[in-house]
């Protein structure tokens, strides 16, 4: 356990603590935010913002393009070339800016058919989706700032900026929610992030205040190459998985109930708070270590002190929470939750499979392995879908996260199989 001390005394960690404080507040804000709406909205209002969140989540890397990491990279490259900064902004602004339009127009004209999409043809809501016409742009254009303010190495703004988020999102959710309850409480998921943007313009830094940077006349098709490669990971990644998740949401909606639906939309809240620990460890600890990582020796290293000093204390954390559930999903929701508690088990076996696949899958990025990491996250999403069919209409909802179980037991052997040779093989 030495090398947990060494972790949490490294410089990494002591120069990361404020974005251990902003992940703190994320998750607190969260939790409050999990509490209003179970107590206005319950079970059945939770299931259709978990579909909204699920599909505002492809919408963003849809309407990005994936080229948040390949910004914040060819950004810290160039932070000293004034000339070469202009040509990547100008050409990724009036990328976006295009994308962005086609996309509100078509949720604007569509919305009766995104509504059914998404929400089902019982829940009518298309002005949910014209009012994300709207805001859609203004999400877009804060989420590329955050990526250059980001590669300029303005951490600290960056930090500031989420956490600034964070506080708009619960403000408008208490508000709305109280006031308008489900709708209020869709209206606030898409409105947040869009306000956003207002913080982005406080912090954001002078080298990038002048508007000389977003110039048609520095457009490039080369530009555009260099970020594709970037970008197609994060596309498969950020659009399947959650577009996954709404198609088997949906067909729980419809074979056992809304009601069914929203517990969950609940066990996966619980699960995406404690996941973010362990997504935060990985990322900013261990990623770095596995892109420095020279020979296969080196990054066997990297990929064994995760298993030997992060995955048990996790394993340990989730059995507390296991033997805690009942009191945990009273605390954080409401008694109309109680369903929730027949969850766990599978879930947390789950998230202990993902858990152990992380740092697999975060080599993959490291060392840029697209056709694997796409083929696995196909397969994997694949298996999630058909499964999650299967087994709902075997054992009811706890058939989903049976399905989430079987979903990262494949997915670990896939990734086992293609890094055989660096996990297993000694030497170089």
């Amino acid at each position: 356990m030495d090398s947990i001390r060494g972790i949490w005394k490294s410089s990494l960690f002591k120069a990361a603590s404020l974005n251990s404080l902003s992940v703190a507040l994320k998750i607190a804000i969260g939790l409050v935010t999990s509490k209003v709406i179970a107590v206005f909205v319950g079970p059945s209002g939770m299931a259709l913002v978990g579909n909204l969140r699920n599909f505002l989540s492809s919408l963003e890397t849809a309407g990005t393009l994936g080229f948040q990491n390949g910004l914040v990279k060819y950004t810290a490259e160039n932070k000293g070339n004034p000339t070469e900064l202009r040509r990547i902004l100008s050409t990724v602004f009036l990328s976006l800016a295009v994308v962005a339009m086609l996309l509100s127009l078509s949720l604007f004209f569509l919305a009766g058919l995104w509504s059914d999409l998404i929400f089902g043809e019982a829940y009518p809501y298309q002005s949910i989706f014209r009012v994300l016409a709207a805001a859609m742009p203004w999400y877009a254009c804060s989420l590329l700032l955050i990526s250059v303010i980001n590669g300029l190495g303005k951490f600290r703004e960056v930090v500031y900026i989420n956490m600034c988020g964070n506080v708009i999102g619960l403000a408008l959710s208490v508000i709305l929610v109280s006031q308008y309850h489900t709708f209020g409480a869709l209206l606030a998921v898409i409105v947040a992030p869009a306000l956003v943007f207002f913080a982005v313009l406080f912090f954001i830094p002078k080298e990038i205040s002048s508007f000389a940077y977003f110039s048609r006349s520095y457009f490039s098709f080369g530009i555009i190459k260099k970020m594709s490669s970037y970008s197609l990971m994060a596309v498969v990644s950020a659009v399947i998985s959650p577009l996954v998740f709404v198609a088997v949401r949906n067909y729980i909606i419809v074979s056992e109930g809304i009601e069914n639906a929203g517990y969950w939309e609940a066990m996966s809240r619980i699960s995406g708070y404690y996941m973010m620990f362990v997504s935060t460890v990985v990322s900013v600890y261990f990623l770095p270590k596995l892109v420095t990582a020279k020979t296969n020796a080196e990054t066997r290293t990297v990929i064994f002190s995760y298993f030997r000093n992060i995955l048990p204390v996790f394993a340990l954390a989730l059995l507390a929470l296991y033997v805690m559930r009942g009191f945990v999903v009273r605390l954080l929701f409401t008694k109309a939750f109680v369903p929730v508690d027949a969850l766990f088990f599978w879930q947390l076996s789950g998230d202990l499979l993902k858990a152990l696949s992380m740092i697999l899958g975060y080599y993959l990025v490291a060392k840029k392995h697209t056709a694997a990491f796409i083929v696995t996250e196909f397969a994997s999403m694949g298996v999630m879908f058909f499964c999650s069919r299967y087994l709902v209409g075997s054992y009811g909802i706890e058939g989903v996260v049976m399905a989430h179980f079987v979903t990262y037991s494949i997915y670990n052997l896939l990734l086992f199989l293609h890094l055989r040779n660096v996990i297993f093989t000694k030497g170089r």
